[in-house]
């Protein structure tokens, strides 16, 4: 099976490359996971977050240095669509990072159905 792309959404690319928001041992785990997704795969550590967007999954990267999330969807055909990269800061995802993800795929059914 072909690796998909990743598409990245927004700002991203430059949160999860952003040593504030990221640490080097966060992004070099999430970049295993979304690996393993573009392979196909699930992530590890994973759950669904249907309301950003159907088929919305946020991937987990909880280290000793914090917590950080991706959120991502990967059922189309063509690439995985990182929505948004984000260091959690509570228990609950905060409704500005809701906002920011269902946003960005908004945008991205936009664009497909204009293809």
């Amino acid at each position: 099976m072909k690796e998909k792309p990743i598409d990245w959404r927004g700002s991203s690319l430059r949160d999860i490359k952003d040593d504030k928001i990221f640490t080097p041992d966060a992004r070099r785990e999430a970049g295993r996971q979304l690996g393993q997704v573009q392979a196909g795969l699930d992530p590890d550590r994973w759950k669904p977050f249907d309301d950003v967007g159907a088929g919305t999954k946020e991937i987990i990267v909880d280290l000793d240095d914090g917590w950080f999330r991706v959120m991502y969807v990967a059922k189309f055909p063509e690439a995985v669509y990182v929505l948004h990269c984000f260091k959690k800061k509570t228990n609950v995802t905060s409704k500005r990072d809701k906002e920011i993800a269902a946003a960005r795929y908004k945008a991205v059914i936009q664009e497909r159905s204009k293809k």
